[in-house]
């Protein structure tokens, strides 16, 4: 039987390498998220508020007059 001896795992420096190349890509993905998060909020904000002037819109149309 042949004994594997110390090549059965990672280094330490291949372990480190690995970590920093995780923390330069999560270093760009995480502004562009935000960026992408930001920008479905306003999206959802200027749909709400066309969907609130159409509803403006009909109930002026029904009862001649907007609602106080």
């Amino acid at each position: 039987m042949k004994k594997l001896g110390r090549n059965a795992g990672f280094t330490l420096i291949e372990l480190l390498i690995v970590v920093a190349i995780i923390g330069i890509l999560a270093s760009i993905a995480i502004p562009q998220f935000s960026a992408y998060r930001a920008r479905g909020y306003n999206t959802a904000s200027l749909s709400d508020m066309k969907n609130t002037k159409t509803a403006l819109e009909g109930y002026y149309i029904d009862f001649n007059y907007y609602p106080h």
